[in-house]
């Protein structure tokens, strides 16, 4: 038996789709087969996300691959989902999440430094904790690295989540702590989508499932999406399991303002609830 996984060529979407396929593999026995789809996302590197369609960029091309039957299932950077649910299609599994966190990689913060990042939540968060220039960046991991070490940049803002499953190994890399610079809803997961109804590819997928992934993941996203958040907006979000409970992390910059929180509760809805309302008059 056989499974076919769509996944994006570049080399961290190989990367972490492969340790999928391998943990796949190891809990089942099943063979799974990588195919390469380019999505329109990784054609058009030169421009930010939000001039040239957002976080569906990255996801069109594999779905209707999944749709037709080319693929059994895809696998996406979950903080590439866009939350509007898809026809058809279903995210039936989030393995365990990898680290979270934003990384700084290249020189240390320094006033009048030259960060790279295109995102406007690591800049209008980064821009607190020393004053700083920014210059948009775009390009895989390596590419990003290779312009820094050109001098194009002093230092970039990667995501540590990627720099560790491509196996990148620095000296210079120096993690954001989420009281930093919260980190993007679902930022460091991943998301295993398949056709609704199919049992047989679902229950394969399922072995790998991690229930506090999928609890801490959907928890950011609804925030995201009650703020109608997305590409557009400059939003950070984290959940994780506390001795009390649940605490999220949360930042929100508008034009009226910008809020930063960090809230405990037993109980994860209410605890999601009371952020959206803290913060929605900023919109």
């Amino acid at each position: 038996m056989k499974l076919i996984l769509g996944t994006r060529g570049s080399k961290l979407a190989v990367a972490q789709s492969s340790i999928v396929a391998r943990a796949i593999e190891e809990h089942t026995g099943v063979t799974v087969e990588l195919k390469i789809i380019q999505t329109r996302g990784d054609a058009i590197l030169d421009k930010p996300l939000a001039e040239i369609g957002g976080k569906g960029l990255f996801t069109l091309e594999l779905e209707n691959a999944l749709r037709t039957g080319e693929i059994d299932f895809a696998v996406h950077s979950c903080k590439d989902l866009p939350t509007d649910d898809v026809p058809g299609l279903d995210i039936v599994c989030f393995p365990k999440r990898e680290d979270p966190r934003d990384a700084l990689v290249g020189k240390d913060l320094a006033a009048g430094s030259v960060v790279g990042t295109g995102s406007s939540r690591r800049q209008d968060q980064i821009a607190v904790l020393e004053s700083v220039a920014f210059r948009g960046i775009r390009g895989n991991v390596d590419t990003r690295i290779s312009k820094m070490e050109q001098g194009e940049y002093d230092c970039v803002v990667l995501a540590m989540a990627g720099l560790n499953r491509a196996l990148i190994r620095r000296t210079d890399i120096r993690p954001l702590e989420v009281t930093e610079c919260v980190p993007a809803p679902a930022q460091g997961a991943l998301a295993l989508q398949a056709r609704i109804g199919d049992e047989r590819v679902i229950s394969l997928l399922r072995t790998i499932h991690d229930m506090e992934t999928e609890r801490s993941v959907k928890a950011e996203r609804r925030f995201m999406s009650e703020l109608g958040g997305g590409c557009h907006a400059s939003l950070g979000a984290f959940v994780q399991r506390c001795p009390d409970g649940f605490e999220m992390y949360t930042f929100v910059q508008t034009d009226k303002g910008s809020r930063k929180n960090q809230s405990v509760d037993t109980d994860l809805n209410r605890l999601v609830d009371g952020l959206i309302e803290q913060v929605s008059d900023l919109y």
